[in-house]
């Protein structure tokens, strides 16, 4: 039993540790972020990489998600089912799986191939050959991804939106019969602003996530090849449960009254 209780007391004594090492790193970044110098020009490369190279992808996504959900609700609702339909797609795609599948699309894409790009400069020394050449590893590597991350997902959330509910309305009047400009008011009626903010505010917070967890495993790791694999898993799999636990605290804090 004693052996027992010691095991999870050093399970919990290590994450404890792992997030210690993780906020620090944050609140490093975080410092940087606001104090010079800057490279806009990296910033600026890696907005081009996050957002227009996944917007094929997270377009796809978006779209397929809001057909799903026409014939979902179409499927759920015996009466009403022209208003109801409307309604489901517009909220779930702007208050939910708008920020939530795009976060989940660009960590598996992005936060991957950021783990891969630091953690092959750390085991090559690149990173402490920025350090000889008196360049901040840090303001080099890693704030201009958390800026670029932080303001592209957003964008990219924002274009998901409108394509799923472009998607819900070719199901629900091209499959489904039902009379478009009765679905385009339905949903321009219950459409409000503080729904579109809300998946904004969140997407802003799962691209500092991604880009957050791309850079830290990838700043960290260590052992050759294999360190630099395990690091991407790490990143693409904090940055999901991270995604999803965010989308709770934050769904909490704008929908809770």
């Amino acid at each position: 039993m004693l052996d027992f209780l010691a095991r999870i007391g050093h399970i919990f004594i290590l994450f404890l540790q792992a997030a210690g090492r993780l906020a620090l790193f944050a609140i490093i970044a975080i410092s940087h972020c606001v104090r010079p110098p800057f490279y806009p020009r990296l910033i600026g490369r890696q907005m081009i990489d996050m957002g227009y190279y996944s917007l094929p992808v997270v377009g796809l996504t978006a779209i397929f998600t809001g057909m799903v959900l026409a014939l979902q609700a179409h499927t759920g609702f015996s009466v009403g089912a022209e208003s109801a339909v409307a309604t489901i797609v517009v909220l779930s795609v702007t208050r939910e799986l708008g920020p939530v599948i795009a976060g989940l699309m660009v960590a598996g894409r992005i936060g991957a191939a950021i783990a891969a790009e630091i953690g092959t400069m750390r085991v090559t020394d690149q990173i402490d050959a920025l350090s000889t050449l008196s360049t901040n590893p840090y303001k080099y590597l890693v704030v201009p991804r958390l800026i670029a991350g932080t303001i592209t997902l957003p964008l990219l959330v924002f274009v998901a939106d409108i394509i799923g509910v472009f998607g819900g309305f070719v199901v629900a009047t091209y499959k489904l019969g039902y009379n478009p400009g009765g679905f385009l008011g339905q949903t321009w009626d219950t459409l409000k602003t503080d729904d579109v903010v809300s998946g904004l505010v969140k997407s802003a917070v799962f691209g500092f996530i991604v880009a957050l967890m791309g850079c830290y495993y990838g700043y960290h790791s260590k052992g050759g090849a294999q360190g630099v694999g395990a690091a991407t898993t790490y990143a693409v799999v904090s940055a999901s449960i991270m995604i999803l636990l965010f989308d709770y605290l934050l769904t909490a804090l704008f929908f809770s009254s």
